[in-house]
């Protein structure tokens, strides 16, 4: 199993445990695209133009319902 496929199934079945890094590796990985940040918002884009504004929980983790819009959008392609 890849390193990207590890980190898919980690998203999948504990998006709690997500780091904030992990999801913009993961984002990266899926050809998404950096736009621009402002304040602690960072917005990202897909490669069919959709858009998802991101920022870590306080604790440093991916906020689960922005991991979850993630992998939709992602089962929508």
């Amino acid at each position: 199993m890849t390193k990207k496929e590890k980190l898919w199934r980690k998203a999948q079945q504990s998006p709690q445990n997500l780091t904030f890094q992990e999801f913009e590796t993961l984002l990266e990985q899926s050809s998404w695209i950096f736009e621009r940040q402002r304040g602690s918002h960072r917005l990202w884009s897909s490669p069919n133009g959709q858009s998802l504004p991101i920022q870590p929980r306080k604790d440093g983790k991916a906020k689960v319902y922005q991991v979850q819009q993630f992998i939709k959008c992602q089962q929508e392609e």
